[in-house]
């Protein structure tokens, strides 16, 4: 579940990357939060440095700035970066980057499945996959792949509360089920 203050931060960012005129790739937008938030979970130094209240507003942005110089971060998503360093919000910011994804493809109208199945797919049996979901769920799916060896076969779709089981594990289940047992 996410957090209120993440869904409020997401929500301004939602905002400024799909307005009209922004200039920015929601899809892109989210890898180089993706991206930024790997950076700062990814060091200890780094992620100290930016939760600390000793060290001042205006010096985290200093050294987030260097560090993003090299990944080419639009001067929205930096800004927003800034505002969450001046709000002491650092912490929640890998909250805010899940929220991001939800609100921007819920505004972009896109479902979001998730697709489990007992080995990998190929690329496809991931287009039909992809195209039979849009299909049932009326709007364009946006699917994340997982794996299970313990559905044998198939695959199971989970579009928010529905799911949608076609392994074979489920079948067997159905038939135990039909037979009383």
């Amino acid at each position: 579940m996410l957090s209120v203050v993440a869904t409020r931060y997401a929500n301004a960012l939602v905002d400024v990357v799909l307005a009209p005129g922004s200039g920015l790739d929601p899809a892109a937008a989210l890898t180089q939060l993706k991206t930024i938030s790997a950076m700062i979970e990814g060091s200890q130094d780094l992620r100290t440095a930016l939760h600390s209240p000793a060290i001042s507003p205006a010096r985290k942005r200093a050294v987030l700035s260097d560090l993003l110089a090299p990944i080419k971060v639009p001067a929205q998503i930096r800004n927003f970066l800034y505002v969450v360093i001046d709000h002491r919000r650092v912490a929640e910011f890998p909250s805010i980057v899940e929220a991001f994804e939800v609100l921007a493809d819920e505004r972009l109208g896109l479902v979001r499945v998730d697709v489990t199945s007992a080995k990998p797919l190929n690329d496809s049996q991931r287009a039909r996959i992809e195209a039979e979901i849009s299909q049932l769920a009326g709007r364009k799916a946006k699917l994340r792949f997982s794996q299970d060896p313990a559905l044998l076969g198939g695959v199971v779709a989970r579009v928010g509360s529905t799911v949608y089981d076609g392994s074979v594990r489920g079948q067997l289940d159905r038939l135990r089920t039909r037979l009383g047992r």
